[in-house]
């Protein structure tokens, strides 16, 4: 569009395009008139042609089908004349028409048979009075299975087509028959030879008759020339192909159009124009068929692809085009280029005062012209009246620099004065986060220190008793075993957990036992401890633990974290739906494994996008019930462990809490970088 735009302003402004386009409009409107006489005429011409050539076509097609009877009388002459026939009379008449049948083969013909003239009786009423007078008769004959098979026994077999996509076959038979009286020294009839051959299937002879028809270079290079016979309106002998792109196969036992059949079978009246035949356009040909009756039971047909001949067409219609194209730019190249040297000092200076527009320093000067051309005087004119605008533009330009060094002399201090106020409130914000920050932990700190000791007393209490109970009942104490491990494993989680408080407000207060251990079974404790805990409510927990890497991690800190967050997606389900646990192996950007992710995911009612920045402060939390040191206490146990923890959130759709733990805990200096990015 823009390029459209471009071209169409400088027709409508530069003098030498208006001009190029004057000269070229009558060259165009000739050419193009030329051109579309040219077309229709090259068309007309092209397609008469082409119906008269496919109309010759199928004038040889059936001259060849008229030699190739009269060569089937002959056959029927020959076997008359011939030595062993004669001897075969003489000898053994009753025998003849075995011997007949037996050298069919021999004559090129599909069946033979040779009767007494009493016989007669078998053929037609119109066929016998011509046999009386000695007339010999050549014919096409469409016969049923039994005709058939009265000739000779394998002829239905033979003559047998299956209908493509009919699910039914065409049993009876298309042949060409002739018929030859022989009399005997008293001019009366004896004997009479019948013979013929079935055109059904008969690819040799479709095949021998396109050769005649379309011989070699007289089609294009993917010209495909066919010919048809039909049996009614089914072809049952024909070398068009079932597939015209790749020319496989052969189209027997397809119908014709119905078109066609209407012009030619219903009518008896030729066709020649393009048709579909089968699968492709054709420019074809199509004459009936009659038999001895002069009644319509067939068609001959003979054509060839029509995209062959359009595709020559459009090739002629390309070349002719491109030379109307080369000649429009020979004779716009000389015109442009007379154009551009008698306007060439106008735009030169046309392009000057554009650019006097855009603030450019730039003049006229020569153009080549004699001094006194008009052209030349208005070119020093205007350079003059060009200097002239310079100094006063210089001057101006000096007058502006110095006002602005007072105006930025003026707003230094002021800009000075400006940052310092910013680099102060900056200062200011810093100690006022701090400041909260360390109120938070001191609160906690009480706090924790008074949760310790609440829970560590009643556990202390807890374990005496157990111990108590366990001496106590002696020998039976083996039946309750399992459940006292069980108590004694939870207070030894409870123990863990004051200690995990104390450790978070209180840096280096409480050091855990850091082990290598797999994060799969640490995934499978906490999900058991977790659905023990909510067994009288709707919670489905779902695990998919595909990590195999080892991570350095204290269990029962990792135990904690897990236990938290699987709580905290129930109760943002409101204790009913499907929480999901997976573990993979963490996979760095070169494809190696730097430690593990567990993923706990629950699809209750989200974090909104203002709260995903506060959800790991000490003390923030949106349930009434809670404390908001969940998420904070976990957090620091994450960081402790050199891992990070990260979460996503949708409003309406549920929340994913990430944990990254590395295969190996980093030292100081590696976590120093990761907190400053924190």
């Amino acid at each position: 569009m823009k390029w459209l735009n471009k071209w169409r302003t400088r027709f409508r402004t530069a003098v030498r395009y208006r001009l190029l386009a004057l000269t070229s409009v009558p060259i165009l409107l000739t050419l193009f008139v030329l051109i579309g006489l040219t077309l229709y005429w090259t068309l007309a011409y092209s397609w008469t042609n082409a119906l008269a050539g496919v109309r010759a076509d199928l004038a040889v097609a059936s001259n060849s089908m008229e030699v190739l009877q009269r060569e089937q009388r002959r056959q029927l002459h020959a076997i008359a004349d011939s030595y062993e026939f004669q001897m075969q009379i003489q000898t053994d008449p009753d025998g003849l028409t075995a011997w007949a049948q037996s050298r069919a083969g021999k004559y090129d013909v599909d069946f033979l048979a040779v009767y007494a003239a009493e016989d007669i009786d078998r053929l037609p009423q119109t066929l016998r009075f011509p046999l009386l007078r000695g007339q010999q008769r050549t014919f096409f004959q469409v016969m049923s299975e039994i005709e058939l098979s009265s000739l000779t026994n394998d002829l239905p077999a033979r003559a047998e087509i299956p209908l493509l996509n009919e699910n039914t076959f065409e049993e009876r038979g298309l042949i060409s028959r002739s018929l030859l009286p022989l009399f005997n020294e008293n001019g009366e009839l004896e004997w009479i030879v019948d013979g013929g051959i079935l055109l059904n299937n008969s690819t040799v002879l479709v095949d021998r008759i396109r050769d005649l028809v379309f011989p070699e270079g007289k089609l294009p290079d993917a010209g495909v020339g066919t010919v048809t016979l039909f049996l009614d309106d089914v072809r049952v002998s024909t070398n068009v192909p079932l597939n015209s792109d790749s020319k496989f196969g052969r189209a027997i036992g397809t119908r014709v159009s119905q078109e066609v059949q209407q012009t030619v079978l219903v009518e008896g009246e030729e066709w020649v124009d393009r048709a579909y035949v089968y699968d492709a356009w054709y420019i074809s040909a199509y004459m009936p068929i009659r038999d001895f009756n002069n009644r319509v039971i067939g068609m001959l047909y003979t054509g060839y692809l029509e995209w062959p001949f359009i595709s020559r067409y459009l090739t002629n219609i390309v070349e002719l085009g491109i030379g109307v194209l080369l000649t429009l730019l020979v004779s716009g190249l000389f015109v442009y280029r007379g154009a551009r040297d008698l306007f060439r000092p106008i735009e030169k200076m046309h392009r000057a005062v554009r650019l006097v527009q855009f603030e450019k320093d730039i003049r006229i000067g020569k153009l080549g012209l004699d001094p006194e051309h008009e052209l030349a005087s208005l070119a020093r004119q205007f350079d003059s009246m060009l200097d002239q605008l310079k100094q006063q533009n210089d001057a101006i330009r000096q007058n502006a620099l110095e006002l602005e060094d007072k105006v930025r002399e003026r707003t230094a201090s002021l800009h000075e004065r400006t940052e310092q106020l910013g680099y102060h409130i900056k200062l200011l914000e810093q100690t006022r986060h701090k400041l909260l920050l360390n109120e938070k932990l001191a609160a906690l700190g009480e706090l924790t220190a008074g949760i310790a000791h609440e829970i560590n007393n009643p556990a202390a209490v807890i374990l005496g008793n157990i111990e108590l109970m366990e001496y106590e009942l002696g020998q039976h104490a083996d039946l309750v075993s399992e459940e006292m491990s069980a108590v004694l494993a939870q207070i030894d989680r409870i123990r863990n957990i004051t200690r995990s408080l104390l450790q978070y407000s209180r840096q280096g207060g409480v050091q855990d036992e850091i082990t290598w251990q797999r994060v799969n079974p640490v995934i499978e404790e906490s999900v058991t401890l977790v659905r023990s805990g909510t067994k009288k409510q709707d919670v489905e927990i779902v695990t998919a633990l595909n990590a195999k890497c080892s991570v350095e991690i204290n269990r029962h800190q990792l135990l904690q974290v897990l236990v938290n967050l699987q709580m905290n997606g129930i109760h943002a389900m409101n204790d009913k739906g499907k929480l999901i646990v997976r573990s993979d192996d963490w996979i760095d950007e070169r494809g190696e494994t730097i430690g593990a992710v567990i993923a706990v995911e629950d699809f209750g009612c989200g974090i909104a996008n203002e709260n995903l920045t506060k959800v790991f402060d000490p003390f923030f939390t949106t349930r009434r019930s809670g404390t908001g040191l969940g998420l904070s206490v976990t957090q620091g146990i994450v960081s402790g462990l050199g891992g990070e923890i990260k979460v996503e959130s949708e409003v309406g759709k549920g929340s994913t809490f990430v944990l990254y733990l590395r295969e190996k805990i980093p030292s100081d200096d590696d976590i120093a970088p990761l907190k400053m990015l924190e």
